[in-house]
C-alpha cells in the first residue's frame, strides 16, 4: 500500500483551498479553518500536501490528461459517440456543452484548467502558511518543496493547453483576489522555472530514497527539462536533461514492454522517474485507463477484468512501426478471448476493422481499480529531450545521436543513419517520441509545439473519421467559457474570440 493513498482516505472529507465546501465569511471566500485555526501542526501540513497532490486524481483519473491530447493527435482515437468525438473532429467549444451534457466533463479542456487551478491554489496555501508550522525543519522544506514543484507542474499542463494563463502565486482570501489576468507565455516560464528551483533547493530525495508518488530531485529537474523544452529554452532543457543522465539514479528497463507489464511496478520505477500512483483497495486512487483501451465487451483475459473498447490506435500509426520495433508490441489486431480463442480485432463490431488495441495499460487482475501507475516522465523522455536540445543548439553531433540511439537500441532497431542534417535528425527525435510514448497523453503536445499538427492532422483519419479540420486556432485549447464568466479580469484566446 503507498503511503500517499493511505492519506488520500483520510481527507475524503477534509476540504483545502479552492473547489471544496467552505463556509462563506462576509469579507472572505473560506473558512477561518484555513486561514486561521489549520496548519499549526506537522499532520496538518502533511495532509494539505496530500490534498494538493489530489488535484492529480481530477487531471489523471478521469483521465483528461492523457484523454484530451491523446484524442486529439495522430495516433490514437475514442469511439465515435456524442461527447468523446469532439476532440478528434475538432468541434470543440468555449462552453464544452457537449462533454457536460453527456458526463463526459472530465476528459474535457475545462476538467484541466479547473483540476489545475484547484491544485495551484491549494499549493499557494500551502506556501503561505507552512513556514510558520512548528514541526521538524527537514520535513518543513520538503513539504514546500513539494508545493512548489506541484504549483509549476500545475502551471505547466495550463501552459501547454491554453497558452497564456493566470499565474497564480498566492492564496485567494477574498473574491477580489480570486480575479487574476492571463500572462504571456515568457512569463508563466518565468514563474515555472522559478518554482523549480525552489523545489529542487528544497532538499528532496533522490531515488530510490524518495517516497512513490512524490517527486524526486530527479523529478524535479525533469520537469524543469521538459518546460524548457517546451519554451525553446534549449540550453536549458539540455542542462537539466544532462544532469539527470550523469546521476545515473534511473535507468532504461532492458525490455520495454515489461516496463508496462502489470506486475511490474516496483521495477518499473528505475525508469518511470515520476507517475500518477493508483492503489487498487477502494477508495484509492485509480483511473479508467485500463477499462477504456482493452477490447469491448467483457475485456480479453490479457487486458482486463472489464473493459468497453474505448480508444484504438490508428491503423496507419501501427504500420509506420519497423516489425523488428519491440514497441510494436504494445499495440496488437487480435487478443485471446475468455473462452481462450484468439480474436482479430476487426471482426468485433460495433469498432471499426482498422481499429487497434493499445497494450500499455493492461491489468487482468484488479478488480475494483488497477495497479497500473501512469507515467508522467520517463528516462527514455530525458534521452529524448536532450537528444533534441543538442540538436537544436549544435546540429546533429555524436552526442545528440548517442541519446537517441539509446532509445533506438532499447526498442531492438539499429541507429540512426549517419549524416543526417539538423533539420532531418530533429524530425527523427520527434517521431522516436512519437513511436516511444504513444497513448502517454505526449504526441498532440509534440504536434502543437512544433507547429506540426496542422500538416500532420489531416492525413491521421480512417473510416470513422475520414475527415478531421483542424484549424490554427487549434494550436491551444480555448479557455472555459464559465472560467470567463465567473473572472471579469479573463479573456478568451484571440483565436477563439
Amino acid at each position: 500500500m503507498k503511503s500517499l493513498n493511505k492519506l488520500y482516505k483520510t481527507m475524503l472529507f477534509l476540504a483545502i483551498g479552492s473547489g471544496m465546501s467552505a463556509c462563506k465569511l462576509d469579507e472572505t471566500i473560506y473558512s477561518s479553518i484555513f486561514t486561521e485555526s489549520y496548519y499549526q501542526t506537522a499532520s496538518d501540513a502533511e495532509k494539505a500536501l496530500v490534498a494538493a497532490y489530489g488535484a492529480l486524481g481530477g487531471l489523471y483519473g478521469g483521465p483528461a490528461a492523457l484523454l484530451v491530447p491523446d484524442f486529439s493527435d495522430d495516433q490514437t482515437y475514442p469511439r465515435a459517440v456524442v461527447g468523446r468525438n469532439t476532440l478528434t473532429l475538432f468541434t470543440v467549444e468555449p462552453t464544452y456543452t457537449t462533454q457536460r451534457s453527456q458526463g463526459r466533463l472530465n476528459e474535457s479542456p475545462q476538467q484541466i484548467w479547473t483540476s489545475c487551478y484547484q491544485g495551484i491554489e491549494r499549493a499557494n496555501w500551502i506556501i503561505a502558511k507552512v513556514p510558520g508550522t512548528q514541526m521538524n525543519e527537514t520535513r518543513k522544506q520538503e513539504i514546500i518543496g513539494e508545493a512548489h514543484f506541484l504549483r509549476a507542474f500545475y502551471h505547466w499542463m495550463l501552459a501547454k493547453n491554453f497558452g497564456e494563463i493566470p499565474v497564480k502565486i498566492v492564496p485567494s482570501t477574498t473574491e477580489a483576489e480570486a480575479y487574476t489576468p492571463k500572462s504571456p507565455l515568457n512569463e508563466v516560464y518565468a514563474q515555472i522555472y522559478a518554482d523549480l528551483d525552489m523545489a529542487y533547493n528544497a532538499g528532496l530525495p533522490s531515488f530510490p530514497a524518495v517516497e512513490p508518488g512524490r517527486p524526486s530531485r530527479e523529478a524535479v529537474q525533469a520537469l524543469h527539462a521538459k518546460a524548457a523544452l517546451y519554451n525553446e529554452d534549449w540550453e536549458i532543457a539540455l542542462q537539466k536533461a544532462e544532469a539527470i543522465l550523469g546521476t545515473q539514479t534511473y535507468s532504461l528497463i532492458d525490455d520495454v514492454v515489461q516496463l508496462f507489464h502489470h506486475a511490474n511496478e516496483e521495477e518499473a520505477r528505475r525508469e518511470m522517474i515520476w507517475a500518477f500512483e493508483v492503489d487498487a483497495i477502494s477508495p484509492g486512487n485509480g483511473h479508467q485507463m485500463v477499462g477504456l483501451t482493452g477490447p469491448s465487451g467483457s475485456g480479453g483475459v490479457e487486458y482486463a477484468r472489464t473493459s468497453y473498447g474505448s480508444m484504438f490506435a490508428y491503423m496507419d500509426f501501427f504500420n509506420s512501426f519497423d516489425p523488428a520495433d519491440e514497441r510494436r508490441l504494445l499495440l496488437d489486431t487480435t487478443y485471446l478471448d475468455r473462452s481462450g480463442r484468439w480474436v482479430p480485432q476487426r471482426e468485433i463490431t460495433p469498432i471499426t476493422p482498422e481499429g487497434v488495441l493499445i497494450k500499455k495499460y493492461q491489468d487482468p487482475v484488479s478488480t475494483t481499480s488497477s495497479t497500473r501507475n501512469l507515467p508522467i516522465f520517463r528516462l527514455a523522455d530525458i534521452y529524448l529531450i536532450a537528444a533534441e536540445a543538442e540538436a537544436r543548439l549544435h546540429g546533429p553531433t555524436a552526442k545528440a545521436y548517442d541519446y537517441v540511439n539509446a532509445i533506438r537500441t532499447r526498442a531492438g532497431l539499429g541507429e540512426l543513419p549517419a549524416g543526417l542534417s539538423q533539420g532531418d535528425f530533429i524530425d527523427a527525435v520527434i517521431q522516436e517520441r512519437a513511436w516511444e510514448f504513444f497513448a502517454e497523453g505526449d504526441r498532440w503536445y509534440d504536434l502543437t509545439r512544433t507547429g506540426k499538427f496542422l500538416e500532420v492532422i489531416p492525413n491521421a483519419v480512417n473510416d470513422v473519421y475520414p475527415v478531421r479540420n483542424v484549424q490554427p486556432r487549434n494550436r491551444y485549447f480555448p479557455i472555459p467559457q464559465d472560467e470567463i464568466n465567473a473572472n471579469p479580469e479573463l479573456t478568451q484566446n484571440p483565436d477563439w474570440n
